[in-house]
C-alpha cells in the first residue's frame, strides 16, 4: 500500500500551476480579504442540498430555495434571516443580495440555475453531474469562461489526497505509459429485474412509467419540481430523490452520476478532454429508464508525451475481464490503471502499484499538488481570493461532456465517432436527440 503525504497550505498556488489546473480561475479577485464573509443564495436545501448548505454555513446565508416547502421550512428554521424562494428564477431578481450560489436541485435543473447565477456575475457550486446533458455542459463552460467567477463541480473525491497521490504516480511515469484504463463500480440502480433490485440495494423497482397520476406530497410544487423537463403527472418512482436518478428525462442513471467521481481520476491523470469514439455495451437501451448494468469505451488520441489511450467504465454486474478473472484484488469499485512497466489500482481512499512484488522498493516521486483547502473550502476560498479550484467548471464541462457520452453511446447502441467542435456524433444523426433534449415552452430560452 502507498502511504499518502501532506503538502502545507504555503505551496498551494504553486502547486496548483504545477498540476496544470489554473485553467478558469478567476481573473478579477473577488471580496477584499478572507475574514470577510461571502453572501450566499442556496438553491435545493434538502437531501445533497441539505449537506451543501451546511458545507457552506460557515458564510452568510442570505437566501434560500427549494420547491419543496418541507425542505424550504427546515433550512428556514436554522437561518432565520434569509429571504425564501420556492422558484429558483425569482431568486435572481433579488441578485445584489449575494455573491455566491450553490445548486443542488436534481440533475435536470442544474444548468438552468447555474447559467443563471452566471450571466448575474456570481461564484457558482454545482453539484455533480454538472448537467443533464451534453449541450448544456457546453452552454455552462462556455458561460463560465466568460464569467471569470470562481467555480466548483460537486466532485468531493477530487479533494482528497488519494486521488492527487495516484495522479504524481501517473504523471511521473510510475508505471509508464498508460494506454488502457478501467474504471468500475457495485452499485447497479436501473433497468433490472425485481430480484437483482433487491440483490443491488435499489429501492425502486419499475420497467415502465407509470400510467396512473397520484396525490402530490403536501408542499411540493411539481410544476416547478419538473422545470424544463416535458410534462407527466406526479408519481412517488420519481420523488422523493434519488427515485429520479434512474429516469431519462431527470437524471442519467450511474454513468454522469458516479462517472463524475470515478471517471474524474482517469481523466485527471491522463489529462483527457474529447474521446475520438465512444461504444457501449449492455443495450438494448429502454425509452425510459437508465440502465443498471452497462459498459462503456472511450478512445482518445495522444496529448503530449501521453500515448492514447483506451478507457473502459462498467457499472452494476459489469466488470473487467482481469478484475473476473482474479488477475487483481477484487474491489467492488476502482479505477485500474495499466501501463507499460505495471498497474495501479486504486479507489476513493487507497491505491496500490501492481504487481506488489516489482515495487517492492519503488520510491515514489515528490509531492507536486497541494493539499486541498477541503472541497467545499477550496471555494469559498476562491470566491475571496481569486485563486483557483481544481473542479472548476473547464475542467468539470469537459468530463461531464464524456461521461454523458457514454449514456449516447448505450443509447443509440452505435460506436460513435465524436466532433466535439460541432457537438455532433458524425456517423450517427439519431444522436442528435440525446445530446440536446426537448424543453418545456419557456425553459430552453433561458439557457440562449
Amino acid at each position: 500500500m502507498i502511504r499518502q503525504h501532506q503538502v502545507t497550505r504555503r505551496r498551494f498556488v504553486g502547486g496548483m500551476a504545477a498540476a496544470g489546473v489554473l485553467a478558469g480561475a478567476p481573473a478579477i479577485l473577488r471580496g477584499q480579504n478572507l475574514s470577510n464573509k461571502l453572501n450566499i443564495a442556496v438553491i435545493a436545501c434538502g437531501g445533497r442540498g441539505g449537506s451543501n448548505l451546511g458545507s457552506v454555513a460557515s458564510e452568510n446565508i442570505v437566501a434560500l430555495c427549494d420547491v419543496n416547502a418541507k425542505n424550504l421550512d427546515a433550512a428556514g428554521a436554522k437561518y432565520p434571516g434569509a429571504k425564501k424562494y420556492a422558484d429558483f428564477r425569482k431568486v435572481f431578481d433579488d441578485a445584489k443580495a449575494f455573491d455566491a450560489v450553490v445548486v443542488s436541485t436534481c440533475e435536470h435543473t442544474h444548468a438552468f440555475a447555474t447559467i443563471l447565477a452566471l450571466r448575474a456575475g456570481k461564484h457558482v457550486y454545482c453539484e455533480k453531474p454538472l448537467t443533464h446533458n451534453i449541450w448544456e455542459a457546453r452552454k455552462i463552460r462556455e458561460a463560465a469562461a466568460k464569467a471569470k467567477v470562481a467555480t466548483q463541480m460537486g466532485t468531493q473525491i477530487h479533494a482528497g489526497d488519494n486521488y492527487r497521490r495516484v495522479v504524481e504516480l501517473v504523471q511521473s511515469g510510475a508505471i509508464g505509459g498508460v494506454k488502457e484504463v478501467h474504471v468500475w463500480v457495485g452499485r447497479a440502480w436501473g433497468l433490472q429485474s425485481q430480484e437483482a433490485a433487491k440483490k443491488h440495494g435499489d429501492i425502486v423497482y419499475v420497467t415502465e412509467r407509470p400510467k396512473e397520476a397520484a396525490p402530490v406530497p403536501a408542499g411540493l410544487d411539481w410544476d416547478l419540481w419538473l422545470g424544463p423537463a416535458l410534462d407527466r403527472p406526479f408519481n412517488p418512482v420519481y420523488f422523493p430523490g434519488p427515485k429520479w436518478y434512474r429516469w431519462w428525462d431527470f437524471g442519467n442513471g450511474t454513468m454522469s452520476d458516479l462517472g463524475s467521481h470515478w471517471n474524474d481520476l482517469p481523466f485527471w491523470a491522463l489529462k483527457l478532454k474529447a474521446p475520438l469514439t465512444i461504444a457501449s455495451t449492455g443495450g438494448p437501451a429502454h425509452p425510459e429508464i437508465a440502465p443498471a448494468s452497462m459498459s462503456a469505451t472511450y478512445e482518445y488520441a495522444a496529448r503530449g508525451d501521453m500515448p492514447a489511450v483506451k478507457l473502459t467504465w462498467h457499472q452494476g454486474e459489469n466488470k473487467p475481464e482481469i478484475w473476473t478473472a482474479g488477475g487483481i484484488p477484487k474491489w467492488d469499485s476502482g479505477c485500474l490503471f495499466i501501463g507499460d512497466k505495471g498497474m495501479l489500482l486504486s479507489d476513493y481512499g487507497k491505491h496500490v502499484l501492481l504487481p506488489e512484488k516489482d515495487f517492492a522498493a519503488f520510491q515514489r516521486p515528490p509531492q507536486s499538488i497541494p493539499k486541498s483547502l477541503g472541497h467545499h473550502a477550496e471555494w469559498i476560498d476562491a470566491c475571496k481570493t481569486g485563486k483557483p479550484t481544481t473542479c472548476n467548471f473547464e475542467y468539470a464541462g469537459w468530463l461531464t461532456e464524456a461521461n454523458h457520452l457514454g449514456n449516447v453511446a448505450f443509447r443509440t447502441g452505435k460506436k460513435l465517432e465524436w466532433n466535439p467542435e460541432t457537438l455532433k456524433a458524425t456517423n450517427a444523426p439519431e444522436a442528435d436527440k440525446f445530446i440536446k433534449r426537448e424543453y418545456r415552452k419557456g425553459w430552453e430560452e433561458l439557457l440562449g
